[in-house]
């Protein structure tokens, strides 16, 4: 279904030049920062007040409210618009870290301030996310859309690489107190450039703009109805899900045993760490520079599985050294592939679905993933870290099975808008299974 002038027109320059886009990162980049500083300060709280054993419940509180209302989240975003959603939920995880930090400033109240506060947080970030992760559609034009997401993956980086030393100087020279209070004013910073951002309007579609009102729930299972038809975003949706669930427990659980293992200790594991997201960092900066890949979608595929095997690999590695420089390489493959899987469903999402859509792509990292780590710690005590690597690592490859088995996937391009004009024709009803039931 055509889209309007305004979504298809070419922006008149690159994304890492656009005022209006640099805000939003600039904004983006504090709430991450923000985010880090919580985490940090709400584990170093709770291990204050009650003790090392009550660390991992306070911060499952948050993650609980989060993955399960994530979906529902993006239903939210859909129908009163990101840009909205974004503004109210930044806002408000602002009034609930300041509101911590005050009463853990002016009293000393028990666990049970960190779990309510935790479970709040955990509650708004549900909103949030989505509502974040669709809004670059409303940005810039189509053509811009991968490099956002390049800027998008490295500000992600550099604020996890920033965030947790900034916590941790709050936390020796204030307390949880004032580091609770530096990760709300960081929010509070971020609200005024939200709400100065210039948003273009969203086409109406047919079938999402409908007059006929539906219930939550009906637009949740329309949105799920909608990814599972879609020949693009439905087979990327399930590899990235695979990928997600193979790797990252190798890159948690998996290293930390493996270091141990191979006697690299605890600084063995920040160097391979660090290698794998230094990677991904150098990654995000190439496709924010250049912004479109030819033949994204068969590339993606290709990466994922040169990129899960070189994860798989790194178990292997005779070698501190060689373990950090292959760690090097699969955040650049797996980095590359990330970026143009997220940039290829967000360009081929019809406007009215783009929360839900975003939300089901978050709910894999937040909710499904943190799931498999008891599994993982438990099969490398069984087995060892490399079987465990070689199986994660197959599972993860075989995501693109998924993706290379639909011919629209594997023809998926990212839109090229040479002088304002859109050569990529819109995919919303041909690369959608039909209904069986219509």
């Amino acid at each position: 279904m055509p889209r309007d002038d305004m979504f298809l027109t070419s922006s008149s320059c690159p994304a890492y030049r656009d005022a209006n886009v640099l805000r939003w990162l600039t904004a983006y980049t504090l709430s991450l920062v923000g985010d880090a500083i919580w985490m940090v300060a709400l584990g170093f709280a709770a291990q204050e007040v009650a003790g090392p054993a009550q660390v991992g419940m306070v911060i499952a509180a948050g993650a609980v409210p989060r993955a399960l209302l994530m979906l529902g989240g993006g239903v939210v975003a859909d129908r009163f618009g990101p840009g909205k959603v974004v503004i109210g939920s930044d806002a408000a995880r602002c009034a609930i870290v300041l509101g911590i930090a005050a009463m853990l400033w002016l009293t000393t109240p028990g666990l049970w301030l960190l779990v309510v506060g935790a479970v709040l947080f955990g509650v708004v970030d549900a909103l949030f996310m989505p509502a974040v992760g669709a809004l670059p559609a409303q940005l810039a034009a189509l053509d811009q859309i991968g490099r956002i997401q390049g800027l998008r993956m490295l500000v992600i980086r550099i604020s996890w690489i920033v965030g947790p030393p900034l916590g941790g100087l709050a936390m020796a020279y204030g307390g949880a107190a004032a580091a609770l209070g530096a990760a709300g004013l960081l929010f509070a910073l971020s609200v005024p450039l939200l709400m100065a951002l210039r948003l273009r309007s969203l086409p109406a579609d047919d079938e999402v703009g409908s007059t006929v009102p539906q219930s939550a729930w009906s637009e949740l299972v329309d949105g799920l109805r909608y990814i599972r038809r879609h020949r693009v975003i439905g087979p990327l949706m399930v590899s990235g899900a695979m990928s997600e669930l193979g790797t990252n427990g190798l890159l948690t659980v998996g290293l930390i045993e493996l270091s141990r293992d191979q006697g690299w200790g605890p600084s063995g594991f920040g160097w391979v760490a660090g290698g794998f997201g230094l990677g991904q960092a150098v990654c995000a900066a190439l496709l924010a520079v250049r912004g479109r890949v030819a033949r994204a979608g068969l590339v993606q595929n290709v990466m994922l599985v040169v990129g899960s095997a070189a994860v798989g690999a790194v178990a292997f590695m005779p070698t501190l050294a060689a373990a950090v420089a292959l760690s090097l390489l699969s955040g650049l493959l797996c980095g590359m592939c990330g970026g143009l899987a997220i940039a290829l469903i967000q360009t081929s999402t019809e406007p009215g679905y783009l929360g839900r859509v975003t939300s089901a792509m978050s709910l894999t990292g937040v909710g499904l993933t943190p799931l498999s780590f008891p599994l993982f710690g438990a099969a490398i005590s069984a087995w060892g870290a490399q079987p465990v690597y070689v199986i994660g690592a197959a599972f993860s490859a075989l995501g693109a099975v998924a993706g290379l088995s639909s011919a629209a996937v594997r023809r998926a391009e990212l839109p090229r808008l040479p002088g304002g004009k859109d050569t990529r024709k819109p995919v919303p009803e041909s690369a959608r299974i039909p209904d069986e039931a219509s």
